[in-house]
């Protein structure tokens, strides 16, 4: 059965550059948007938590979803972030990224206020009663502290057309399998962790919403293909490689780790806006060392 949306195998989480005045640098997202693509993205996840989505105002997020847009010139996919702890402000941000024509957008579970899952159920309801978009739920308890049970997400994907996958940020690989089980069978499953990647695809996940694929894409991309097409060897032994890169990306809060990866590259600047700061000179040694020593 084809699934009911597909937004491809490596969603990159695209950071969101910075100069040293902490304004965002429209012409090096730009510049990023398209080595993306070059570098095995199949769509582009814009102002998310990577993206530094608590700081940037919403004329911030539209400006910034315009220039992708037009970077990315239709040869992959946008999603936006529009998710809130608010319902009401969750649903005029998915209308309002309706408006900017956008491929999907990403909604996470309420943070902070812990809904129950009822509330979960109401909370999402209501946004996708107001837009036609695909929406993809964001599960991630480490920040939300709550986790949206896998009988929620299936109650949701069967009642709603446009509630098309998750986004699955949990080291309980049962809860995966346990989707697997509960949700309809065009139901898209994203690891939301870079390290759990292959280990999700083994039972059922479809690709991953990542970090790392902003300097390892093609590597990922591959390690899922290789998987998918019958040689599983292949995938494990490129995880292993890009194993301890995927763990040092998380050193430090994200986005900070791999903006100071992007800067090494000569891609953009580091800086991120507070209350992130950015990595020590001995944090950076550690993180390049990884990164350099890939080969």
């Amino acid at each position: 059965m084809p699934m009911r949306y597909d937004a491809g195998e490596v969603i990159t989480a695209m950071v969101t550059p910075m100069n040293e005045k902490k304004e965002i640098d429209y012409d090096k997202a730009e510049s990023l948007v398209k080595y993306l693509i070059n570098n095995g993205s199949d769509s582009i996840l814009v102002a998310g938590t990577t993206g530094e989505s608590p700081t940037l105002t919403h004329e911030e997020e539209v400006e910034l979803i315009s220039t992708v847009k037009r970077a990315a010139a239709n040869k992959v996919k946008i999603i936006a972030n529009s998710g809130s702890n608010s319902t009401e402000t969750a649903v005029k941000s998915a209308e309002n990224a309706q408006k900017e024509e956008v491929d999907a957008i990403l909604s996470v579970v309420p943070y902070y206020n812990k809904p129950s899952q009822k509330g979960m159920i109401e909370h999402f309801s209501a946004i996708a009663e107001s837009v036609d978009l695909p929406i993809i739920l964001y599960n991630i308890p480490s920040r939300t502290g709550v986790t949206m049970q896998p009988k929620t997400v299936a109650y949701l994907a069967g009642k709603y057309d446009n509630i098309v996958a998750v986004k699955q940020s949990c080291p309980d690989l049962d809860m995966v399998s346990e989707l697997k089980m509960y949700c309809p069978e065009d139901f898209v499953i994203y690891s939301g962790d870079d390290s759990l990647t292959l280990p999700m695809l083994s039972i059922g996940a479809h690709g991953v919403i990542s970090v790392a694929s902003h300097l390892f894409g093609s590597e990922i991309k591959s390690m899922i293909r290789n998987f998918k097409t019958g040689n599983p060897a292949a995938a494990k032994n490129m995880h292993q490689k890009l194993f301890n890169i995927f763990k040092k990306l998380f050193m430090a809060p994200n986005p900070v780790p791999i903006k100071a990866a992007l800067a090494h590259k000569n891609l953009i600047e580091e800086y991120v806006r507070r209350p992130l700061v950015e990595l020590t000179e001995d944090e950076k040694i550690i993180l390049f060392s990884a990164i350099d020593s890939f080969n």
